[in-house]
C-alpha cells in the first residue's frame, strides 16, 4: 500500500504526537508553577524541583531511547511488508529496558546526596532535592515501560493511543498536584514538594497500566517473552547504545546548565527552571512533526520511496517552522504574564525576563534540529545523531558556556551557549540529509 504524503496524512500523525509530546513538558510546567507558588519555602522548593527534574529527565531520556529504536525497526519492516518477521522483538526489547532501569534505579538510590551536591545543591535545597527524588525515582521504570509501548504504537503508524496515554497521565498528575501539594481543608494536609512527587508517581503508575491494556486490546503485539533472541535485537541494541551516548551528551549540556545556574544563586536556578521548562514545551510542540518524520520516514525508507521521503522532509520542516513562529509570537505577546504564572518572586522574575527573549528568538532555528532529529531516528541514522550531539555539546556548548562564565555573562551565557548548540545540531543534519539521501533520489 502506497504512502500518501500531504498536509492531512502528516498532521494525522503529527497532531496526536504533538499532544502526546507536550503532555510531559506541560506536566513539568504545571509542576513548576504549583511548586513555585508553595507558601512555605517556595523559592527553595522551585530550585529543588528544577535540579531533580533535570536529573530525572536525563535518566529517562538516556535510557528511553529504545522507544525510537523500536519505532524505526517496526516502521521499516512495515514499509517493506515484512512486519510478521519482527513479532517477537517488542517483548524482548521491553524486557531489556526494564532490566536496565532496575540497575540504574538501584545504583542512584544509594548516592542521592552526592549526586545533588555535585549539582551544587546545598542546605535546605539539598534536603528538598533528596526528599523529592526519593519518591519520584520509583516512577522511573514505569516511565520507560510506557515509552517502549509508545514506540511500538509509533512503529505501527499510530500516534493516537500514545496521545491518550499521555493526556490521561497529565490530567491525573495535575489534579493530584493541587490535592496533595496544597491539601484539602479538613481532609488532606498540604504535603508541598513531597505532594508533587507523589502526584507524579501515581500518575506514572496509571499510565503504565493504561499503556499495557491498550497494547493488549488494540494491537496483535504480544508482550510474552519468547526465545530465541530475535536477530534484530542486536541492531536495536546498537541503535539504542548510539542514542544512549547521544542522550548522555545532550543531557550533559542540560545538567551543566543547571549546575552553572545553581552556582549563580537561587534566583537564577529558579529563572532557569522556568525558561528550560518553556523551552522543552516548545521543543515537544514542534517535535510533533519530528514524530511524523520518524514514523513516515522509516516506512518510506523501507518501501524505497525516496521521492516521497524528500517531499516529507520539506513539508515537516515547513510546518515545524510555522509552528515555531506562532509560539514565538505568543511568547512575546504574553512576555511578562508568562513569568508571573510561574513565580511571584521579583528576583526570579527579573532574571527570567532577562533571558526569555533569547529562547524565543531561537525557536525557528531550533526547529531544524527538533524535526530532523525525529526524521533521522526513523531512518535508523542513530550513529550520525550520536556524532552530531557529541560535537555540538563538547565543541560548541561546553566551550562557549565556560567562556561566558569567564567573561561574567551570567545566566545570559548559558542561553547563548544553548543557541550555538542548536545551530550546530540543525545545520549538520541538513547537510547530512542532502549528502546521503539525494543520491538515492537521483538513482531512482
Amino acid at each position: 500500500m502506497k504512502t500518501i504524503i500531504n498536509f492531512k496524512s502528516i498532521n494525522n500523525l503529527a497532531i496526536p504526537a504533538t499532544i502526546a509530546g507536550i503532555a510531559e513538558p506541560l506536566l513539568s510546567i504545571t509542576d513548576t508553577a504549583i511548586v513555585g507558588n508553595i507558601p512555605v519555602d517556595g523559592l527553595e522548593s522551585l530550585a529543588a524541583a528544577g535540579i531533580v527534574g533535570s536529573f530525572l529527565s536525563m535518566l529517562i531520556w538516556v535510557l528511553g531511547q529504545t522507544r525510537s529504536a523500536i519505532s524505526a525497526i517496526l516502521s521499516q519492516y512495515l514499509g517493506a511488508g515484512k512486519l510478521e518477521q519482527v513479532k517477537t522483538l517488542p517483548a524482548q526489547a521491553i524486557f531489556l529496558n526494564l532490566i536496565l532501569s532496575g540497575i540504574i534505579l538501584l545504583t542512584t538510590v544509594f548516592v542521592i546526596e552526592e549526586i545533588f551536591m555535585a549539582l551544587k545543591a546545598s542546605g535546605k535545597i539539598l534536603e528538598y532535592c533528596i526528599s523529592y527524588y526519593s519518591i519520584r525515582v520509583w516512577g522511573f521504570p514505569l516511565t520507560l515501560f510506557v515509552f517502549a509501548i509508545m514506540g511500538i504504537f509509533r512503529g505501527l503508524q499510530n500516534t493516537v493511543w500514545p496521545m491518550v496515554i499521555a493526556i490521561v497521565g497529565a490530567v491525573i498528575n495535575v489534579i493530584l498536584d493541587f490535592i496533595l501539594v496544597y491539601g484539602i481543608d479538613g481532609f488532606i494536609s498540604p504535603m508541598y514538594l513531597e505532594g508533587a512527587a507523589w502526584a507524579s508517581l501515581i500518575a506514572q503508575a496509571i499510565m503504565a497500566i493504561l499503556a499495557f491494556i491498550l497494547l493488549v486490546t488494540k494491537t496483535d503485539v504480544s508482550l510474552k517473552l519468547k526465545l530465541p533472541i530475535h536477530p534484530e535485537l542486536s541492531r536495536l541494541v546498537i541503535m539504542s547504545l548510539n542514542l544512549f551516548v547521544r542522550a548522555l551528551a545532550l543531557n550533559t549540556a542540560l545538567i551543566l546548565a543547571v549546575r552553572e545556574a545553581t552556582a549563580l544563586g537561587d534566583q537564577y536556578i529558579g529563572a532557569h527552571t522556568i525558561a528550560i521548562n518553556l523551552w522543552l514545551f516548545a521543543a515537544f510542540f514542534i517535535d510533533g512533526y519530528g514524530a511524523a518524520g520518524n514514523i513516515l520516514g522509516g516506512k518510506l525508507l523501507g518501501a524505497k520511496e525516496y521521492d516521497k521521503l524528500f517531499l516529507l522532509t520539506k513539508k515537516i520542516i515547513l510546518y515545524g517552522i510555522l509552528v515555531s513562529l506562532v509560539l514565538m509570537l505568543i511568547g512575546f505577546t504574553f512576555y511578562y504574564s508568562i513569568g508571573t504564572f510561574f513565580s511571584k518572586e521579583p528576583p526570579i522574575l527579573k532574571s527570567f525576563y532577562s533571558i526569555f527573549y533569547i529562547m524565543l528568538l531561537g525557536l525557528p532555528l531550533h526547529t531544524l534540529a527538533f524535526v530532523l532529529d525525529g526524521l533521522f531516528k526513523g531512518l535508523g541514522e542513530m550513529k550520525y545523531l550520536r556524532k552530531v550531539q557529541l560535537a555540538a555539546t563538547f565543541l560548541g556548548f561546553v566551550p562557549l558556556l565556560f567562556i561566558g562564565k569567564w567573561l561574567n555573562w551570567g545566566i545570559h551565557g548559558i542561553w547563548i551557549a544553548f543557541t550555538l548548540w542548536m545551530l550546530i545540531r540543525g545545520g549538520t543534519l541538513v547537510w547530512k540529509f542532502n549528502q546521503k539521501f539525494r543520491p538515492l533520489l537521483q538513482k531512482h
